[in-house]
């Protein structure tokens, strides 16, 4: 990273509060555009809001689904991607069946994400949230070639509801497990600029963070950015 614009490309801004208004969503979507945010991320209801106010600019809508559990039956979250694909998302973040994988049934976690990267398909690509607080390492190892087999484009560590957030050691693991096709998100606990080059050189091509503007105010005053 040598300009606080690249660390800009690197950032969904995110805002999945259940209290967030419409006024919020603007706010969010009017700071991805001063900043050059790749994306923002938003629950599904919020993606038409976000498509009218991203209109004519590059910044991308991103839409979270079977969220924040991921334990909707695989038809639901299928539905919910499609309709956010409809309404003007490019990018689903999806959470896995995480008790499915806990109890090691591969083949149910590779369906529930497959169903998602088909209703999706040619319209948006997924993301795989993993979750990893809940996983041992070996878990993680099989939940990234869950969804590599299944068609995502990304695998996520976690959506910043659940136990602890992203770590390097994980983001370094999912990078190891995955193949060049296949990207990895940092997300869950990215608030300074410290922590989001410990992702980024831990093999992280996509950060997910509620603190973007932070971020970016903290990129502005460093050499390294």
């Amino acid at each position: 990273m040598t300009a606080a614009g690249d660390l800009a490309s690197y950032i969904d801004h995110t805002l999945l509060k259940p209290e967030a208004r419409s006024g919020d969503i603007r706010k969010l979507c009017g700071e991805a555009k001063e900043f050059g945010f790749y994306s923002v991320c938003v629950n599904s209801g919020w993606v038409p809001l976000c498509r009218e106010e991203l209109q004519g600019t590059a910044v991308k809508v991103c839409a979270v689904v079977g969220f924040p559990l991921g334990a909707s039956l695989p038809e639901v979250k299928a539905f919910e991607a499609a309709k956010a694909a409809e309404y003007g998302a490019e990018e689903i973040d999806m959470v896995l069946a995480v008790g499915t994988l806990l109890e090691g049934n591969a083949e149910a976690v590779r369906d529930d994400i497959r169903q998602v990267v088909d209703a999706v398909k040619g319209r948006a690509i997924v993301k795989v949230i993993l979750e990893t607080g809940f996983l041992s390492d070996e878990q993680i190892v099989l939940a990234c070639r869950l969804a590599e087999e299944a068609g995502a484009a990304f695998v996520k560590t976690s959506t910043g509801f659940g136990p602890g957030g992203a770590t390097a050691e994980h983001v370094r693991l999912m990078r190891q497990s995955v193949s060049a096709a296949v990207r990895v998100k940092a997300s869950g606990g990215v608030r300074d600029l410290e922590t989001a080059r410990s992702m980024i050189e831990a093999g992280a091509q996509r950060l997910g963070t509620s603190s973007g503007v932070a971020l970016m105010s903290g990129a502005a005053g460093s050499s390294s950015y």
